[in-house]
């Protein structure tokens, strides 16, 4: 089997991060697999890199931003390299253009366009462990291009995409996917599974694990993607295509501070829905600034100190999963 695994920043954090990353991968090639990496920058290191260049200028030029902040992921790329190496495994480290993941020519939030990935179809066959940077690709010009942020996971998925993997997994520093955040509703329940859709609404309303783009690639391309801690063992959370009868009437709630906003997301979204969870806010003493319904979600807009109030009202309409 080949698996493609990508771990966040918070994963390599240091270099005893960096060796319990490395030894996931090493697990999952005991198990008989081959194994390619997708890695993000380690820490804040993509924060430090914007703030230093904002204090050179305020406008930068965006294909100078794009060479210096993916800079990072390939520092990561390499000292994974270097960590498997010094663990008795033959590795690898990839640019995004090393790769050959070809994106158009919009830095800051470049879309890829196609993958070549023959070095990395390559290394495999040498039995040489892949660590690829993620974030990054290269344009017609030749120029290097960043996907934006979240993009290391959609190098993961396109990658999966491109090589025919049969898995997909994602370790960053939560254990699953949850119905709602569980830092803020204590009740929250992790997902086993949850449908392709469902994922793709929440982070679209503005869950933080996942990003949206990477969600719309793994549907597309029908990419499963396993969510995993890579602190604590445990089965994680499969995003997966479900039938109607296996999904939730609704699989979870979610917040966006920005848009002041409260979503329910699930397959039974409804006027009749968003009339009883506005009544339900009213009698918790929660004023409702606006409301919506579309295809799997209802949402309504709050005053932002009412944001955790609502959401925790919102997530009584969650049933088990």
């Amino acid at each position: 089997m080949l698996v493609v695994q990508k771990f966040g920043g918070s994963s390599l954090a240091g270099p005893e991060r960096l060796r319990r990353a490395a030894n996931i991968c090493l697990d999952a090639r005991k198990r008989g697999n081959d194994v390619v990496l997708v890695v993000s920058a380690m820490g804040n290191t993509t924060d430090d890199l914007e703030d230093i260049a904002l204090k050179i200028s305020a406008s930068p030029p965006a294909r100078e931003m794009d060479a210096l902040m993916t800079t990072g992921e390939q520092q990561s790329a390499a000292l994974m390299a270097i960590m498997l190496e010094s663990l008795g495994t033959p590795a690898r480290s990839f640019a995004g253009w090393q790769a050959g993941l070809f994106t158009d020519r919009r830095h800051g939030d470049a879309r890829i366009s196609v993958i070549a990935p023959g070095r990395i179809n390559a290394a495999l066959a040498e039995g040489v462990t892949p660590v690829v940077s993620g974030y990054q690709g290269v344009s017609s010009s030749g120029d290097v291009t960043a996907l934006g942020r979240g993009g290391s996971d959609t190098t993961a998925v396109a990658l999966a995409a491109a090589l025919g993997a049969d898995k997909c997994e994602i370790y960053t520093d939560v254990d699953g996917i949850y119905t709602a955040d569980p830092r803020l509703i204590k009740d929250a329940r992790k997902l086993a599974r949850i449908d392709y859709r469902d994922m793709l609404r929440l982070a679209r309303a503005g869950s933080q694990v996942l990003h949206p783009r990477s969600v719309e690639l793994a549907l597309l391309e029908r990419v499963e993607l396993a969510l995993k801690s890579s602190f604590a063992d445990g089965g994680g959370s499969l995003v997966c295509a479900l039938t109607e009868s296996e999904r939730p009437d609704f699989a979870g709630v979610t917040r966006s501070v920005q848009d002041r906003e409260v979503s329910l997301v699930g397959r039974a979204a409804s006027a009749e829905v968003l009339s009883a969870l506005v009544r339900r806010l009213g009698e918790s003493g929660i004023q409702v600034l606006g409301g919506s319904v579309s295809e799997g979600c209802v949402a309504v807009k709050v005053a932002p100190s009412q944001l955790d109030d609502a959401l925790l009202t919102a997530h009584g309409f969650v049933g088990k999963v």
